[in-house]
């Protein structure tokens, strides 16, 4: 046993003379794990590989390139090949090798050779190292580190034969919620008490995870609604002002990602990358307003009130557009890289790590949104969007010039999808036909909010997104997407208005 050893506590000419030569190879190897003595990593592997050697002069190993050097001193040895002899092992003395070797790591001078040698005895069960690993914890300074030995001091007490060394060990598993371990430990335990510590603790594990899982899928929920949330704003606007069914919208999104991603490209190499979203937002809106300003002028304007062909007349824009990023930028997706400050992420519970990027995108869509609302109540623009939406013709008889708020609420809601690209490029990959996927939900969250109510479509978006991450577990990601286009067409048959219906004089007299 390690806690009764009395004899040299690191490597010099006795233990490694007890090494080679003695029948206390046990001890020595044991002394030197106690110790944690790191030097003695070069002569233990040499024992283990069998390069270790004996001479007249004491104990040489062979380095990796073939020379004979002293075992202690590690200089080269003046010793001929032929008068050295090998120092032979049995299987027993090579488990206990593999095992010294691995406590040793511990004590290495680089923080991930001690991370992996701490991962490591996790599953060896031997409490004998308990010492080692408990030295090795009181001068650890790196925090994972210290966090993994934490953990492997834990899973070697639980093999003690001290029963509290295995009460104290179950209670620090429960808190690190390491349910794999104590399942393992429940089928080898025989005492009735801790056995009932065991499942006690498995069950707080277990309660303790679903409470995450639940977080987890709540924050999954309200994360695509804000992207939802981004990619209906826009939509919100322009449907709700002229009742055009845009079908190019989704392609607004991916002209705000690519104008991104062409931004991160002048940055990169730079000392101020991090801040390129600086520049990329407004390049974003600019790109997708400019868009939406051509596409009202060339093919909406011309078609108002003839809603199929308006229809076909921006699926086939659409198209167009997707073709046109192709040529110029070709098939292939493109890679726009997150900041340094939106890496990582903030553990919230065990076994929860919200992301970076997904927290800055909530915070984005709800900034844009109250962006959105103070324009469209506290502006004069956001007061003749609301009059022409109400009634266009009492408007247009009060002097509005509604093409020209047509015109203005188009660019501002194909700026917002824009940066609803802008968004969508920092959780994945940038590509031609990126917003081929969001023009039915977009839809979707629009129809069922209520044209043209942002209420409406905040809550239409946060609850199609939290719906759908709690059904895709048990239904699948096609299957929960299905249910919810369902749930939508049922709903709007019994509530054609929506969640909000929109009010006006308008509204009102039909």
């Amino acid at each position: 046993m390690i806690a009764a050893l009395a004899i040299a506590t690191a490597l010099n000419a006795t233990t490694l003379d007890k090494l080679a030569r003695g029948d206390s190879r046990e001890e020595a190897i044991s002394a030197l794990v106690a110790a944690g003595d790191a030097a003695a990593l070069p002569v233990l592997r040499a024992l283990q590989e069998g390069n270790l050697y004996l001479s007249e002069a004491g104990a040489v190993l062979i380095d990796d390139r073939g020379t004979l050097r002293d075992a202690l001193s590690g200089a080269p040895a003046a010793v001929p090949r032929e008068e050295v002899e090998k120092v032979g092992i049995n299987n027993r003395l090579r488990r206990s090798l593999t095992r010294a070797i691995a406590a040793l790591g511990l004590f290495s001078a680089a923080a991930a050779d001690r991370l992996a040698a701490a991962r490591a005895l996790q599953e060896s069960g031997d409490a004998d190292l308990l010492p080692a690993v408990q030295k090795a914890l009181q001068g650890e300074t790196d925090a994972r580190v210290k966090e993994a030995l934490r953990g492997t001091h834990a899973m070697l007490a639980l093999a003690s034969p001290d029963r509290q060394k295995r009460f104290a060990a179950i209670e620090e598993l429960r808190k690190a919620h390491a349910q794999r371990q104590l399942t393992q430990r429940l089928a080898l335990e025989q005492d009735p008490q801790i056995l009932a510590a065991l499942r006690s603790a498995i069950e707080s594990v277990e309660a303790s995870q679903r409470r995450a899982d639940m977080v987890g899928l709540v924050f999954s929920g309200l994360s695509l609604a804000s992207i939802l949330l981004l990619a209906a704003l826009g939509l919100a606007i322009t449907f709700g002002l002229m009742g055009v069914i845009n079908m190019a919208h989704g392609e607004l999104l991916m002209v705000g990602a690519y104008a991104t991603w062409l931004v991160q490209s002048a940055f990169r190499g730079g000392r101020f990358f991090d801040w390129y979203l600086a520049a990329a937002l407004p390049a974003s809106f600019v790109a997708a307003a400019l868009a939406g300003v051509l596409l009202e002028l060339f093919v909406v304007r011309k078609l108002y009130g003839r809603p199929l062909e308006t229809l076909l007349a921006t699926w086939g824009a659409s198209l167009l557009a997707i073709q046109a990023v192709r040529t110029a930028f070709g098939a292939q997706n493109v890679e726009v890289s997150n900041p340094s400050w939106m890496s990582g992420g903030v553990t919230l519970l065990a076994g929860l790590v919200l992301p970076f990027n997904r927290i800055a995108i909530f915070a984005f869509a709800a900034s844009v949104l109250l962006l959105v609302w103070a324009l469209l109540t506290r502006t004069r623009l956001g007061l003749l969007v609301r009059a022409v939406t109400q009634d266009r013709q009492r408007a247009a008889g009060l002097g509005v010039a509604t093409p020209r708020i047509d015109l203005l609420a188009f660019a501002l809601g194909s700026g917002i999808a824009g940066l609803g690209g802008c968004a969508l490029s920092q959780i994945g990959n940038v590509g031609p036909e990126l917003g081929q996927g969001f023009i039915v939900d977009s839809f979707m969250v629009v129809v069922l909010g209520g044209v043209g109510q942002l209420a409406g479509t905040v809550i239409a978006a946060a609850g199609l997104g939290i719906v759908s991450k709690f059904l895709e577990p048990s239904a699948g990601a096609v299957m929960a997407k299905i249910a919810v286009l369902v749930f939508v067409i049922l709903f709007i048959q019994r509530r054609p208005q929506g969640l909000f219906a929109l009010r006006g004089r308008a509204v009102d007299e039909g």
